[in-house]
């Protein structure tokens, strides 16, 4: 009939701006091919210039001329009225929040901790270590080298001994090319 306008039914989930509210209405359909029965659903932005819309509720929404942009439906009726918590999600999350930041704050301080007592251990092997180079260089006698310091002696010998065979080994390859 050409007077009819269409009609859907279903479920408020937003009603956060001025005189309208988002409806998602779900549907079923089965696939062409594979004959399995989908589930689809689609958000329509309908005029509730009454205010009575609220998220939850099942309403029936029309169609009616464009009243914005995306707004082409009107809220007919509420068919049912839907279970809304009572507590607000920034309640509940109150409690949770003072939880963490308290974890966080003895985490914190934990670290902190640790960090001193790695500071301190660091600091007192590095003490230890500086004594015991103290007491390394106190009981070497002046006129003897220590382990660390090579002494300039030592270096043309290995380079000697490094070269030599070199040496030895083209003066053995000579006479066998001749």
């Amino acid at each position: 009939m050409p007077g009819e306008r269409k009609s859907l039914t279903g479920t408020v989930v937003s009603d956060k701006m001025d005189k309208t509210v988002v409806v998602v209405v779900e549907m079923t359909k089965r696939h062409r091919l594979y004959h399995k029965i989908l589930k689809r659903s689609k958000r329509y932005l309908a005029h509730d210039d009454r205010l009575d819309a609220k998220p939850g509720d099942l309403v029936r929404i029309l169609e009616t001329r464009p009243l914005s942009r995306h707004k082409r439906w009107r809220v007919a009726e509420v068919l049912q009225r839907g279970e809304v918590a009572e507590i607000a999600p920034q309640e509940i999350g109150k409690e949770y929040l003072e939880e963490r930041r308290e974890r966080q704050a003895e985490a914190a301080a934990e670290a902190a901790a640790a960090r001193a007592l790695s500071a301190e251990a660091a600091a007192t092997e590095a003490e230890a270590a500086g004594a015991e180079e103290a007491e390394a260089a106190t009981e070497a006698p002046a006129d003897e080298p220590t382990v660390e310091e090579p002494s300039a002696a030592d270096e043309p010998e290995i380079e000697a001994s490094v070269e030599a065979p070199a040496a030895e080994e083209s003066a053995e390859e000579e006479p066998k090319s001749v």
